[in-house]
């Protein structure tokens, strides 16, 4: 089982890079492969193409949307996972659905509704696959992350709870988050 990030950003920011290298970090470069990413070199961590996911010939795929019917399960077997790489809008502006799952013709499954930040749903998804089950996994909507002394933003998306109870967000972006991106 492969898992396919499409990148649908006009450019590779900062954030995103972040976000992919967690991916990797949990899930292995192995199986992960980034598409639509116009310079692979930026991401020499991973495995990267230039082409999008749009020009492979892929069977058994399943695209990632949180507009799709039925939730992913254990029990799902394709060979491909195929996610929408953008980063979030609030309010969500359901880009997967315009630009993957309406165009790719493939079965399309959810992880809830809630908008997550990319490597959430790619983590998420995979705890899924290994048998793990939607309603077993604990989430935080919505953290408020401290950024200096007496200031405080929101993340208005789902993040994966820790044992503690905390959101698990990397470390990279809370430091691009701390800087003022």
């Amino acid at each position: 089982m492969k898992f396919i990030i499409e990148h649908l950003d006009t450019e590779l920011y900062e954030w995103s890079r972040a976000e992919y290298e967690h991916i990797i970090k949990v899930l292995g470069k192995e199986n992960v492969l980034f598409t639509n990413i116009k310079d692979c070199s930026k991401l020499q961590f991973a495995e990267c193409a230039e082409k999008s996911v749009k020009e492979m010939n892929l069977n058994k795929a399943c695209v990632l949307d949180p507009e799709a019917e039925q939730i992913l399960s254990p029990d799902d077997k394709f060979d491909y996972f195929i996610f929408g790489g953008i980063l979030g809008n609030n309010p969500p502006e359901k880009r997967t659905a315009e630009f993957l799952s309406q165009k790719l013709g493939f079965e399309k499954r959810n992880l809830g509704k809630k908008q997550m930040s990319t490597d959430t749903a790619v983590i998420v998804a995979w705890k899924i696959l290994n048998g793990k089950k939607f309603s077993e996994l604990k989430f935080i909507d919505d953290p408020e992350i401290e950024i200096e002394e007496e200031m405080n933003s929101v993340m208005p998306y789902r993040y994966l709870a820790d044992e503690n109870g905390k959101p698990i967000i990397c470390e990279k972006v809370l430091k691009l988050m701390k800087k003022g991106w």
